[in-house]
C-alpha cells in the first residue's frame, strides 16, 4: 500500500514539471552538500509488518546521525551537563520520500546553521544503492544552561568549522 502512496507522489511530482530524472539527479550530489554523512544499516526489527522501515526509527537515525557528528566535532553531553548545559531538540519535522527496507544501507546527512537562539538540523536519509532521498527532516536544538533558556557561545565555538550559510555551501563562520 505504502508503496502505491510513494509510487502516485512522484506522479504527482512529475505532473508539476519536475521529471523523476531531475529529481534523481539533485538527490545523487551529497558530496560537497553536507557538513556529516553517516553510512548505516536497516536492522529487521525497525520494519512493520509491511516489511517497510516504521516512520519513528527515521527520528531514531537523525537523532544518532546528530550523535555522532557532535562527537565528532568534539562534543560530549556528558561534559556539557558537568558544566550545567543541556541541549535539547524544541521541534522536529520529518517528510517521508521513499520507503527503506530490511538490510538497505543508507546514508543519513547534516547540515547544521544558528538562527537566532536555535541549532537548526537539516537532515537527509538516502537509500545508499541508488541515492534516492528516504526522508528530509528539519530539527531544532536549543541550549539550556544553568536552566535558563540560552545561547551557548562554547557550543557555537566548537560548530564553527561546520556551520552552513543560507545558499546550502559549508563556510567556517567568524
Amino acid at each position: 500500500m505504502r508503496e502505491k502512496i510513494f509510487s502516485r507522489m512522484g506522479k504527482r511530482n512529475a505532473t508539476r514539471g519536475i521529471g523523476r530524472h531531475d529529481i534523481r539527479k539533485r538527490q545523487t550530489n551529497t558530496d560537497m552538500n553536507y557538513a556529516y554523512q553517516l553510512r548505516m544499516k536497516v536492522r529487521d526489527y525497525e520494519c512493520d509488518m509491511e516489511g517497510i522501515v516504521n516512520n519513528a526509527n527515521y527520528q531514531h537515525y537523525m537523532e544518532h546521525t546528530r550523535h555522532e557528528f557532535l562527537l565528532e566535532a568534539g562534543i560530549s553531553f556528558a561534559e556539557m551537563l558537568e558544566r550545567g548545559i543541556v541541549s535539547v531538540v524544541a521541534r522536529i519535522e520529518i517528510a517521508y520520500k521513499t520507503p527503506l527496507r530490511s538490510r538497505d544501507e543508507l546514508v543519513s546527512c547534516l547540515n547544521v546553521q544558528p538562527e537566532g537562539i536555535r541549532y537548526v538540523f537539516r537532515q537527509d536519509i538516502y537509500r545508499a544503492s541508488d541515492m534516492k532521498l528516504a526522508a528530509r527532516g528539519k530539527v531544532d536544538v536549543v541550549c539550556l544552561v544553568d536552566g535558563k533558556l540560552s545561547r551557548c557561545p562554547e557550543l557555537e565555538k566548537k560548530l564553527n568549522s561546520y556551520m552552513e550559510v543560507k545558499m546550502g555551501v559549508k563556510e567556517e563562520v567568524k
